[in-house]
């Protein structure tokens, strides 16, 4: 009995190790394989060398081990999973020869009522649609872009995917976007309204800005939130130029309430556990006079908190301009409070009073 189960035993590792020195083979030819695609020197080479990852990809993401399989030396591909295990994103940009990017997008998804995952591929046809596209969008009408996290909520029965991803956009613009991803029976299905700003519902919310900056856009898991930075023109006159906006050390968060991303401006960005961390200060010993070293909890003081130290205000975030214009504005307020006219006035009026007064 020993024995036949010790040979049951030696054929599941024979198994175990066949299927993962086969996956690690497969890997090795693919790092090849996008290392020429990466070495490209022209638009022409790219399509065929994307042409050929691509097709060698597909072929190792069909196999069951792909889903769970790290493909670590893909340095180029970014592999990122839902944390229900649910659903990976395999995906990838080619910068074109006007440093204009296309995208490869490949979603892996397990099916409820069947065994293994799904493949679905993303098809970019950004050059065929409108630039921001509102409306629910299938598989073959992808507006391409880079995915870097997901996030799974419950709506009814079914679960979506909020995903955020970067877009390089245009030659002076970048942008950062959330949408939802989802399986409808068995295909891949982009944006849902879920996102409420107002009295305004969307399918999915983009956020274009200047080119010579960077927008912070992540999830906050600890909070339940999609934080961000708020974006302003760089002067009043580019308010209706998205290429001109930038952040302006202020910040908005969507906040998941239920089945809905509600958003909420001007909120306060603190870092995570912030009571949780502790530092060294040195300060003098008042009985003694010699300074030592004394550990403290780093606390986070709310600027609005009325009791706080420099507490009281209002957190606002205004632009230089806003401010020089408020500066102007309070000049123009004081010189309305004397209405004499400067022709007139003269310093013997002011004697002649006094002498009046000394008479």
């Amino acid at each position: 009995m020993k024995q036949l189960f010790s040979i049951i035993c030696f054929g599941f590792l024979l198994s175990v190790n066949g299927q993962g020195s086969n996956m690690l083979e497969n890997e090795a030819t693919l790092e090849g394989l996008l290392l020429e695609l990466r070495a490209s020197k022209d638009n022409f080479e790219k399509e065929e060398k994307n042409k050929a990852f691509k097709t060698e990809l597909l072929r190792v993401l069909a196999l069951p081990e792909a889903f769970d399989y790290p493909f670590s030396k893909l340095k180029t591909v970014g592999v990122i999973d839902s944390p229900d295990k649910q659903i990976r994103i395999v995906n990838w940009n080619i910068e074109q020869d006007d440093f204009s990017q296309k995208y490869t997008c490949y979603v892996l998804y397990k099916q409820k009522r069947k065994e293994g995952h799904q493949v679905t591929e993303l098809k970019d046809i950004s050059f065929g649609m409108p630039t921001q596209p509102d409306g629910i969008l299938s598989a073959d009408q992808w507006y391409g872009a880079l995915y870097y996290k997901i996030i799974p909520m419950d709506k009814g029965t079914r679960t979506l995917y909020t995903v955020l991803a970067w877009d390089y956009f245009s030659d002076m613009s970048q942008m950062k976007m959330i949408d939802v991803m989802y399986v409808s029976g068995n295909a891949i299905k982009l944006g849902n309204p879920v996102f409420k700003v107002g009295k305004e519902t969307f399918n999915r919310v983009y956020y274009e800005h200047s080119k010579k900056a960077t927008m912070y856009l992540n999830y906050e898991g600890d909070r339940n939130r999609i934080m961000m930075d708020h974006l302003s023109p760089e002067s009043p006159s580019m308010k209706d130029f998205k290429s001109f906006y930038v952040p302006d050390l202020s910040y908005d968060a969507f906040v998941l309430d239920g089945s809905k991303w509600i958003l909420q401006e001007d909120v306060i960005g603190v870092n995570k556990d912030p009571d949780a961390k502790k530092q060294v200060i040195y300060v003098r010993n008042e009985k003694t006079g010699e300074v030592e070293a004394k550990e403290v909890k780093v606390k986070w003081q709310n600027p609005e908190d009325s009791e706080a130290p420099a507490g009281g205000s209002e957190h606002v975030a205004v632009t230089p301009d806003e401010l020089n214009t408020k500066a102007k504005e309070k000049d123009a307020a004081k010189q309305k409070k004397d209405k004499r006219d400067p022709s007139e006035l003269s310093i013997f009026k002011d004697l002649k009073k006094s002498k009046r007064k000394r008479n």
